[in-house]
């Protein structure tokens, strides 16, 4: 068959040609936004699931359905070196700068641009990462304390105003919000609260990995009230069903029963693995029907371009030392794990690996379900440490 025409993309965030089995968080999502845009009042939502399970694509489609109910949105992502003030501040100026465009909104969001000065200037010393273009002098008093959680709730707060004077509502949509140290994302939600508190209309729509839960309560004991966290998981039967057949239905390809079977076998439903089966599925596959044959086939190219990419990125973060605690988990099985079966399994006491724990769950490549379990983020992670990390190394 043409791998020109190969409907399936695998890549990080690419857009699949099915989004499947997402349409509730969809609607979750556009129900906050609307009862904003009346004066209501709605949970900002935090999206949290392992890798591959397609959060930054779901990020990236309700973003497009809310700018397509004429709402206006910023989109950043947190990586592990830059502060969230760093982030967030060119992408408020521009969006204020949209907002003056509208009559009803243009001193509000003037007057919020003078904040957003004051906040950059006064916080770069403190978060040297910092740079913004500065349309307007700093007002005095505004947003200008050098307190990140002081300063970010005023520049909320009129960046608040603006978008209620506009009619519409602000949405920060935020990626790999795991990464946002505590003070900030501490900063992030008092803001947020302050926001709700006076019904105006700006929200968070974020996604993470599952640690996002813990990180959240640690930062502000009342999180868990001015969120929803919604779990993103792998596919249901139907829905990944639909995630294989309709992009090869488009184009008037068909799979056999069988090869739907294998396909959803091997990827237990996650989406990303759900693109790559079916495109090395397609290639292999000489016309309609692909059948099982070809999928078996495809499937020693799957794993191969899945260790090369998806799976080995993560592994070439770490250290020897926890490369040996992620292969004694493998052995284990998929997990989660008790720490002190792992370290049984390394003959070592449990509290001796408490440094390495840290450190791959800061990196995101292990987490902690409950106190004492740690899992893996990356599904079928373990399999990949079997065939690749020779036992004891």
């Amino acid at each position: 068959m043409d791998p020109i025409r190969n409907p399936y993309t695998p890549g990080a965030g690419t857009p699949p040609p099915e989004l499947a089995g997402r349409d509730a968080l969809r609607e979750k999502v556009r129900v906050c936004i609307e009862r904003l845009r009346i004066g209501n009042t709605a949970k900002s939502v935090l999206m949290v699931g392992l890798r591959g399970v397609g959060k930054t694509v779901l990020l990236d489609q309700m973003r497009s359905d809310a700018e397509a109910s004429g709402i206006h949105t910023i989109r950043i992502e947190a990586p592990e070196n830059r502060s969230l003030p760093a982030l967030l501040a060119p992408a408020l100026r521009l969006a204020l700068l949209r907002l003056s465009q509208i009559e009803s909104a243009k001193e509000f969001a003037q007057k919020s641009l003078r904040a957003l000065a004051g906040f950059a200037k006064v916080l770069k010393f403190k978060f040297q990462d910092i740079e913004v273009g500065i349309d307007f002098e700093p007002e005095r008093g505004l947003a200008d304390n050098g307190d990140l959680e002081s300063d970010l709730t005023a520049l909320f707060v009129e960046v608040g105003h603006a978008a209620k004077a506009a009619k519409t509502v602000l949405v920060i949509f935020i990626d790999e919000l795991q990464y946002i140290k505590q003070l900030e994302f501490a900063a992030l939600i008092s803001a947020l609260h302050r926001c709700t508190q006076m019904k105006l209309p700006i929200t968070v729509v974020g996604a993470g990995l599952p640690q996002l839960l813990s990180l959240a309560g640690e930062a502000k004991s009342y999180a868990e009230r001015l969120f929803d966290y919604p779990i993103v998981d792998k596919l249901d039967r139907p829905a990944a069903e639909a995630a294989i057949r309709k992009p090869a239905k488009n184009l008037n390809v068909d799979y056999d029963d069988a090869a739907v079977e294998r396909i959803i076998f091997y990827t237990q439903g996650y989406p990303y693995f759900l693109q790559e089966w079916g495109k090395h599925a397609w290639d292999i596959a000489q016309s309609s029907p692909i059948t099982a044959d070809n999928v078996e086939k495809a499937s020693q190219l799957t794993v191969a371009a899945l260790d090369e990419s998806f799976f080995r990125v993560r592994l070439e973060r770490t250290t020897p030392a926890e490369k040996r605690y992620l292969r004694a988990m493998a052995d284990l099985g998929p997990g989660p794990h008790r720490s002190g079966d792992i370290a049984q399994h390394m003959n070592k006491k449990a509290n001796s690996f408490g440094p390495v724990r840290s450190s791959l769950i800061s990196k995101g490549i292990v987490w902690s379900p409950v106190h004492g379990d740690t899992a893996f983020t990356v599904p079928l992670f373990h399999d990949y440490l079997i065939r690749t990390v020779p036992s004891g190394v």
